[in-house]
């Protein structure tokens, strides 16, 4: 089936909530447990809206369905939707900051398709053209084989408290692109 990829936009958002939910959900098995799954997309994952407005943030479609979803971005987030997020996110500086990868999410029946690798590459290229030359992203551990084969480094691993009283691993990991 043709696989398109596309600027995400507002009118998007619902169909984007519903991707992310199902991807957390079905990729984060033997990951997390299912309760810190559901608390991650209550209190973490989510569109982020300043990545809509920047058009940095990509939709895959496959057959008229939104398959798989993710940005890159120049602004200082690491990872999280709008409900993670409580002050203004600054720009990055391309000439010392590293570009953010944000908000992939894969439909898991589509995962490990090519799907992520085509997306990662349109962003480290887009990123690339804006005058990025380091990346860095707040990977999943269901991401972290996917970012290990494309040449990212784990730096540390990130235990992000929620208000549920869950406990969510992240792993921040970079790469350079020279």
């Amino acid at each position: 089936m043709p696989i398109t990829t596309r600027l995400a936009t507002f009118e998007d958002v619902p169909v984007l909530q519903q991707l992310i939910a199902r991807s957390v959900r079905g990729l984060s098995e033997g990951y997390y447990t299912p309760s810190q799954a559901e608390s991650a997309i209550k209190y973490v994952f989510g569109v982020d809206s300043q990545l809509l407005i920047d058009g940095t943030y990509y939709l895959t479609e496959s057959a008229d369905a939104v398959v798989a979803c993710g940005g890159w971005s120049r602004r200082n987030t690491l990872f999280g939707g709008d409900q993670h997020k409580d002050i203004a996110d600054p720009l990055l500086n391309p000439a010392t900051d590293a570009a953010r990868i944000r908000a992939f999410f894969v439909d898991p029946d589509h995962a490990r398709q090519g799907i992520g690798r085509m997306m990662m590459n349109l962003c480290e290229t887009a990123a690339a053209n804006y005058g990025f030359t380091k990346m860095e992203l707040g990977a999943t551990l269901p991401g972290v084989p996917l970012y290990e084969a494309m040449g990212y480094v784990t730096v540390k691993k990130i235990e992000v408290p929620l208000p549920d009283g869950e406990i969510f691993v992240v792993v921040n990991m970079k790469k350079d692109l020279k």
